[in-house]
């Protein structure tokens, strides 16, 4: 951180992303309706929770198994080691024209990305794909015809595209009504927040009624701001959306939030650059300043800043080594050890305060054993209110926002899916194209929402785009709601074990943190 003290074309089709078939009468959950030709199944879980199976689309003749071909960087780099997904015409002529100098006949899309609430519909790029083939064995083999001439790339089923309407979806959703249920619907983790647990672990120590995951997690650890019980545990990427959850899951508010967590050392004052991460790493960017490359969030990107302080709580575990300074405090912030290495124990009830850089210098000139460091928090709101960290407050930066005040309400730029520079590879792949999801809730009549989404299993349930996303849980009645962390990490549990299907060949994975319902 600082201090201050067209060319002919085989085939030309479009891809976007499109929004869910249009609904039909009869297709309905109680005050909500769904698309065509929905199936669901309800089952009582506890007193006022319930899940809700839903069955959408069906797979048809239209989806298929095709070779997508990846495209350099630069119009003029190397086509055997291309690894981006879509690219600029120029680009994808280049590409096209290769493959049919080598007997190929590829075909160039255009992807287009849909209108966001802060940003505009229009061109993401365009893609090179060859074939049409009904099984993935026929497009992998062709896969290998394709890499041995020289060129790079994978196979995909066009069902993921996000553009189809009509695709296989699986979702399942909890309702919990507190008018029935008694207990609390908050997060948990495992032993430290350095490390990683399965669901099931986690629900069964709980005896919990139902769960979730919850925010993404980079080397064994949640990313974004976290406020369990009133108590900040995790640092801010600054602007990007999250989900207060209040009342034990009675109150629920989506909005922005940013965090400035400040130390005071005697007349000095300086922002602190985090809470519960490796100093020098910034995942998701958005940082308090001096990041590199950029100080704006970008979703899984890993920022570098080479200059920080990072505080650490009993929360953490065992903090990290390595060279810089570190004050270590007691639980009333007096100065108990200056150490010229990091990786001190973190006291019962304190905390211990780790700089890297020229922020090491800063600590050791005005942290003194014996002196008491003043440490401040701030969680802000979008419009720089206040939010009080009473102990009954939950805050779950995830993101994007899908659905506020019963309006679809995606950020997408602010919440750094929208990637700086020309590569639009991760935009396609993330926002774009279907993903499993998991997204959390309030509907109009006051009743929690938690909802996974199946998807990257063909003819089962292909995923959703997030625009998409965002019209489900319109479309489900949300009248706020939060995309949480996703892919291979979407699971939900109840006590019959895990509902849905997880993407990966492992199954579940082992997560940052979860939401947990928990019995009164």
């Amino acid at each position: 951180m600082r201090r201050k003290s067209l060319s002919v074309v085989a085939v030309a089709a479009t891809v976007m992303t499109a929004p869910l078939a249009a609904p039909a009468a009869g297709a309905t959950l109680p005050g909500e309706r769904l698309p065509a030709g929905a199936q669901s199944q309800t089952t009582t879980v506890a007193p006022g929770v319930t899940l809700t199976s839903i069955s959408l689309g069906a797979q048809d003749a239209d989806d298929f198994w095709t070779v997508h071909v990846y495209l350099p960087a630069t119009a003029d780099g190397p086509l055997d080691t291309a690894g981006t997904a879509l690219g600029s015409r120029e680009i994808a002529d280049r590409v096209a024209g290769a493959l049919r100098e080598k007997g190929f006949d590829p075909r160039i899309e255009q992807v287009d990305s849909p209108a966001y609430a802060d940003h505009p519909a229009g061109v993401l790029g365009w893609i090179v794909r060859i074939g049409r083939y009904q099984a993935d064995g026929d497009a992998t083999a062709m896969l290998g015809r394709i890499r041995a001439a020289g060129f790079a790339g994978g196979t995909r089923y066009t069902a993921q595209d996000g553009a189809d309407a009509t695709a296989p979806q699986k979702v399942h959703l909890l309702r919990v009504d507190f008018r029935e249920f008694r207990g609390t619907v908050g997060s948990d983790f495992g032993p430290t927040l350095s490390g990683t647990e399965k669901l099931t672990d986690l629900a069964a120590a709980a005896n919990a009624v139902a769960g979730v995951n919850a925010q993404w997690f980079y080397s064994g650890a949640p990313a974004g701001l976290y406020v369990k019980d009133g108590k900040l545990i995790g640092t801010a990427t600054q602007g990007r959306g999250g989900i207060r959850i209040t009342r034990g899951g009675r109150a629920v508010d989506v909005d922005a939030y940013t965090a400035h967590v400040t130390v005071r050392a005697g007349r000095e004052k300086v922002e602190l650059d985090g809470v519960n991460r490796v100093p020098g790493e910034v995942f998701n960017c958005g940082g308090v300043g001096g990041d590199a490359p950029t100080e704006k969030p970008q979703h899984d990107l890993k920022c570098t800043d080479g200059s920080e302080l990072v505080r650490f709580t009993p929360e953490w575990g065992t903090p990290p080594t390595g060279a810089g300074a570190e004050a270590v405090l007691d639980a009333r912030g007096k100065v108990i050890a200056l150490n010229t290495t990091r990786g001190a124990s973190v006291p019962a009830g304190g905390s211990t305060i780790q700089a890297i850089g020229d922020s090491a210098a800063w600590l050791q000139e005005h942290a003194k054993v014996g002196q008491k460091l003043t440490i401040t928090e701030r969680v802000e709101d979008s419009r720089g209110r206040k939010i009080a960290l009473t102990r009954d407050t939950t805050i779950l930066q995830v993101g994007p926002t899908l659905v506020r005040d019963g309006r679809v309400s995606v950020n997408a730029a602010a919440d750094g899916l929208i990637r700086e520079g020309t590569d639009q590879t991760f935009t396609y792949n993330w926002a774009v194209r279907s993903n499993p999801r998991s997204m959390i809730g309030m509907d109009d009549k006051g009743r929690l929402m938690l909802a996974v989404v199946d998807g990257r299993q063909a003819g089962y349930s292909e995923g959703l785009g997030i625009a998409q996303t965002a019209e489900l849980m319109k479309r489900l009645g949300a009248r706020e709601a939060m995309n949480l962390d996703g892919g291979g990490s979407s699971v939900m549990v109840t006590p019959n074990g895990i509902v849905n299907r997880p993407s990966d060949a492992t199954g579940q994975r082992s997560l940052g943190n979860v939401l947990l319902v928990r019995r009164p």
